[in-house]
């Protein structure tokens, strides 16, 4: 069991109206792990009636449900999960090159508006099946979530520039082993973000870092990233999670998103990222503010 931080204080700056949380997971009891992937979360689920908690603390409008590596490529629970949020929920889920245009067409339906790539231990598709990923995201209008170890940013490089889709590179980068704000990887990215099609994601810090709060290394390029290119930039809880397995290591999500949306430079910067470049990478609608 864990005891997970749903309420409480709430960030300060308040988030704008329409927020939308880019990254997070949601998990409903009858969708078991599958092998390939990690178990599930520690208990209780985190699910919609939980995370509906965390919305209503933080200020967040709308929530992009990202399919777990629990499921692999099961997208049962993901879809679930989207129907149990309603309308203030889409999905990024998990395809390959056997998805068929009809099970494209019943995904997007659903509300799966992109394709997760993860190419890191138990990630149910890896960048093996990127360019077949990319052309059936391509078609459907959809954006892919791409996620593999950063350091390897330079190695990936020629297939990376020849996405077509809209795309996200996941998780500040993940460069475990560390990157110099003015290195060749970041100078790298920063070119590849001019090229209009590609954005960067703040969420999960913790996973990357080598120093623990308040992330330091991975705050010195972040804020680089977003000075170059605040069109750019898209935020995620990374709620609930999944990485933390005992409760005093559980963050409290209000300070983590203060801390984190404290590396843009102004409101207009962090109204982009949390409200107008996510519904462009995303493709939503305008927030229609009451």
């Amino acid at each position: 069991m864990i005891e997970r931080i749903l309420t409480g204080r709430p960030p300060e700056p308040r988030l704008p109206k329409g927020a939308i949380d880019s990254q997070m997971h949601m998990y409903l009891p009858g969708f078991p792990s599958l092998p390939g992937g990690p178990p599930l979360p520690v208990e209780p689920l985190p699910d919609a009636a939980a995370y509906r908690q965390v919305m209503a603390w933080l200020g967040i409008d709308r929530v992009i449900i990202t399919q777990g590596n629990a499921h692999q490529r099961d997208n049962a629970n993901t879809l679930a999960c989207v129907a149990a949020m309603g309308a203030a929920a889409h999905a990024v889920v998990v395809i390959d090159e056997d998805t068929s245009d009809a099970q494209m067409r019943a995904l997007s339906e659903t509300g799966a508006v992109g394709a997760r790539i993860m190419d890191l231990p138990g990630g149910a598709v890896g960048l093996d099946a990127l360019e077949a990923v990319d052309a059936r995201a391509q078609a459907a209008d959809w954006m892919i979530a791409v996620q593999f170890d950063g350091n390897r940013l330079l190695d990936h490089l020629p297939r990376l520039e020849r996405i077509r889709s809209r795309w996200v590179l996941d998780h500040h980068g993940k460069f475990f082993a560390g990157v110099d704000p003015d290195g060749p990887e970041i100078a790298a990215l920063l070119k590849l973000i001019d090229r209009g099609n590609v954005w960067f994601k703040f969420a999960g810090v913790y996973e990357s870092s080598r120093q623990g709060w308040p992330y330091e290394d991975v705050a010195a390029f972040s804020r680089r990233i977003a000075r170059h290119a605040p069109e750019r930039i898209v935020w995620g809880s990374n709620w609930p999670h999944n990485m933390i397995r005992k409760t005093e290591d559980y963050p409290e999500d209000a300070r983590l998103a203060e801390l984190v949306l404290g590396w843009l430079a102004d409101d207009r910067a962090r109204h982009l990222a949390l409200v107008e470049n996510p519904e462009h990478l995303f493709k939503l609608p305008a927030f229609a503010v009451a």
